[in-house]
């Protein structure tokens, strides 16, 4: 462990905390990445924000809808999603799912969001393919990641980045202290989500058109949040979901 940081198993790690901007690229990443530490954290008194790059209106193998009436579904299964863990504010930039790129653009619209919520911690997908499990590392997670972690730093704490933020819309710069990596190599925090896991589920029930199953979801779930916890020196029984913490003072 890095000389400094807190213990990688310190509770939900809400020292400090007051806000939280979790910037995924599709309805229910953050639900499967960390809707029961999110529950913690809303639990705790810290206003959380959602902020999805894209509606998710290419998700779903088999579906009868056209995007447009997918997108307004998967938007609405995210919102009922974010109520489950306590998250009333769910903001969407429409960006085309399956097309995202770290464009300027994009790290402009986050960087927007950031000046407007002021978060002390930003959780977004981690821009590192994880070859070990190659699922959570879909292009638009990672490509998220990268515009997301280029809109922390430098372009919301840098007058001169995306001027027009400033000069049109009267957004002040904002530094974020920290950000939080999901589904990424080398975690180092670890949330005990083990009295929460049931709202985790709730949450991921909401994802209706996208999960058929929530049971056998669960089943698939508990052994890597079982990992989780072991790996972040939980004692055995305990569930986690886990991060890499980078500062970003």
């Amino acid at each position: 462990m890095p000389e400094g940081n807190e213990p990688p198993s310190d509770g939900a790690h809400t020292s400090g905390i007051e806000r939280v901007l979790v910037v995924m690229a599709h309805p229910d990443d953050v639900d499967f990445g960390c809707a029961g530490t999110v529950a913690l954290w809303t639990g705790a008194g810290v206003e959380v924000v959602y902020l999805m790059v894209t509606d998710g209106e290419a998700g779903g193998d088999e579906r009868t809808q056209d995007g447009e009436a997918m997108a307004e579904l998967r938007r609405s299964e995210q919102r009922k999603a974010a109520a489950a863990v306590g998250v009333h504010d769910v903001r969407f930039l429409g960006y085309p799912d399956g097309r995202v790129l770290p464009t300027l653009e994009l790290r402009r619209d986050i960087a927007r969001v950031i000046r407007l919520v002021r978060p002390q911690r930003v959780v977004i997908p981690s821009p590192e393919r994880d070859w070990a499990h190659i699922a959570p590392s879909h292009p638009d997670h990672l490509a998220t990641g990268e515009a997301g972690i280029n809109a922390v730093y430098p372009d919301a704490r840098n007058p001169h980045a995306h001027p027009e933020l400033l000069t049109e819309e009267g957004l002040e710069p904002w530094k974020v202290p920290q950000v939080w990596l999901v589904h990424g190599p080398s975690p180092d925090r670890f949330c005990d989500i083990t009295d929460v896991y049931d709202r985790k589920l709730a949450a991921l029930s909401c994802h209706a058109s996208q999960i058929g199953d929530v049971e056998e979801l669960a089943g698939m779930l508990r052994p890597w949040l079982t990992q989780n916890a072991a790996a972040g020196g939980l004692p055995e029984g305990r569930l986690a979901e886990s991060f890499r913490h980078v500062d970003t003072r």
